[in-house]
Order: structure tokens, then C-alpha cells, then sequence
């Protein structure tokens, strides 16, 4: 498993000074540095971790700049530094790439910088950058339950084969998916999970109203909660039913009289509003149950 490789630099530490991650699917590239941040522990990482995402947005200052400069400053603590370029490789300029190559040729001693390019790595590209430490992230289909039972061992679960083959088998090869899918079932609260455990929160089915997700919500009943999703999406749009969420839990939490009550209310939208602008910039359903865990979780 090409991820798995991966993780094995991540055990010994990440011994090189440059990385060349590549993944065709973005997930795979958030989860190594979701890796990555467990390496430098949370006080620290204001000083020592530094993420650079241009893969959405170009910014006026140029991308190897800012990353040269944060990688070449001296890091705090006597620790190391790490520094992620998340972005395309193509995207960049002849003159970063001349940049790019003068860092490689000579990287900073106290830092570890991390490219995690986007999409298939030409061969051209392969070629300019052959001396670095070059890992494809993907994961081949046949290897998927295998990461199915890996991801929910961090989780705390154990699932048998058949668990992990039916997982597939309603959500196919989406990775994002699928994580999504662990998260709900951690949050059944049993350790070992069979195919009967997870099918109804999977599956779901019956009629319901954003009031009745609301409430379950409330409730940290996770399995109604994913029950109801499941029924709402077949008939309201995910971005409508951002607008309504925010809507009732305006209604609701704002007439409360509880102690933090509006710490909370602050999080509540602070969680709506992230997961309206993941689902509006991936497309995808799985940033609407990571939603749902979130708010489950405040």
C-alpha cells in the first residue's frame, strides 16, 4: 500500500529533508498531513508547522517564497520544523521551479519540507525532482479494505472482513467517503462492529424534518442523527439544509439561558461555516457527515 510507505517515514521521523508526496485523490494528500501535525506536538505547532495550500487559490506573493522563507527561519524549541506545500506542482512558474530546485539541492538542516502535489505527477516532473524521496500516496481498489480495518483500528474499532467488504460495497472506492462512514460507526460506542451493528446507521430510512435532526443532534443521539441524514439528503439540498441548521440552531440556542451559552453558539456556526465551504469547494457528500460528527462532538 503505497500510503502505508508513507507512514513507515512517519514512524522513523521523517528522515529525509524533502518529500514529493502525489495522490490522485486530494483526501489521501489531507490525510498525510493530518499525519505530519501528530509529529509535532500542539503548543508547538504555531512555530514549527507551516501548511501553504495553494491548491485553490493563487496568492500575490509567490508560493516557493513564502515557503523558502519559513523553511530557512531558525525553528523554536531546538526542534524541527515542517513545512507542507500543498498545491500542483505544474501550476508553478519557471522561476519558482528554478527556486525549488537551488532549496532541494541545499535544504535547510533544521527543516523538513513536505510537496504534496495534486493529481498524477508527469513524467517530466518525475524526472526534474528523481533525487528527492518520491511516494504515491494512491491506493489501489484491491487494497481498500485493508485500509477500511487500518482506518477503523485507529479508531479504536475492530471490523471483520465482511464488515469492511459491505462498507465498500455501499460506498465504493470513495475514500472520503468511507472515512466518513468510520466516524459515524466510532461514535456507536462498541469495539467490535458486525455488518448487523452498522447496517441500520448506514442505511437509514423513515421520513424526517431538519427539526428532527436538530433535536437529535442535541440529543448526541448518533445513531438518529445519521438515520435522518440519510433520509434528508434524498430530498433536501446540502446547501439548503446548511441555511436551515443555522436557521433553527439560531432560533433555538440564541433563546437559551445556559451557562456558555454563547461560547457554544459561537462553535456551532463556526462548525456550519466550515462545512459550507468544503462542500461547496470539494463537491462531495462526505464534508456533510463530517458536519454532523463535529456538531455531534461540541
Amino acid at each position: 500500500m503505497s500510503f502505508q510507505a508513507f507512514l513507515n517515514e512517519i514512524e522513523k521521523g521523517l528522515p529525509s529533508p524533502v518529500y514529493l508526496l502525489h495522490a490522485s485523490d486530494a483526501f489521501l494528500n489531507r490525510e498525510a498531513i493530518r499525519a505530519v501535525k501528530k509529529l509535532v506536538p500542539e503548543e508547538e505547532r504555531e512555530f514549527n508547522l507551516h501548511i501553504f495550500d495553494f491548491s485553490w487559490e493563487k496568492d500575490e506573493k509567490s508560493p516557493c517564497e513564502q515557503i523558502f522563507d519559513a523553511a530557512n527561519t531558525a525553528p523554536f524549541f531546538g526542534k524541527r520544523k515542517f513545512i507542507v506545500f500543498l498545491g500542483n506542482l505544474q501550476g508553478l512558474s519557471k522561476k519558482d521551479l528554478k527556486r525549488l530546485d537551488s532549496y532541494i539541492t541545499n535544504p535547510a538542516p533544521y527543516s523538513i519540507l513536505l510537496i504534496c502535489h495534486e493529481g498524477a505527477l508527469k513524467k517530466e516532473m518525475k524526472e526534474r525532482f528523481r533525487v528527492l524521496k518520491i511516494i504515491s500516496l494512491d491506493i489501489r481498489e484491491t487494497e481498500i479494505p485493508s485500509w477500511i480495518r487500518h482506518r477503523a483500528k485507529l479508531r479504536g474499532l475492530e471490523i471483520s472482513d465482511d464488515v469492511a467488504d459491505y462498507l465498500l460495497g455501499l460506498k465504493g472506492p470513495d475514500l472520503g467517503l468511507l472515512s466518513a462512514e468510520i466516524e459515524k460507526i466510532s461514535l456507536l460506542g462498541k469495539q467490535r462492529l458486525s455488518v448487523d451493528d452498522i447496517s441500520e446507521i448506514i442505511e437509514g430510512g423513515g421520513f424526517y424534518t431538519p427539526f428532527d435532526l436538530v433535536e437529535a443532534l442535541e440529543e448526541k443521539d448518533a445513531q438518529r442523527v445519521f438515520r435522518i441524514y440519510k433520509a434528508l439528503r434524498e430530498t433536501t439540498e446540502k446547501y439548503s439544509l446548511i441555511g436551515i441548521l443555522n436557521w433553527l440552531y439560531g432560533r433555538k440556542l440564541s433563546a437559551r439561558s445556559r451557562p456558555k451559552g454563547n461560547e457554544y453558539l459561537l462553535k456551532v456556526f463556526e462548525t456550519l461555516n466550515t462545512a459550507d465551504i468544503d462542500i461547496k469547494s470539494s463537491g462531495r457528500d462526505f464534508p456533510m457527515e463530517y458536519l454532523l460528527v463535529r456538531l455531534l462532538r461540541l
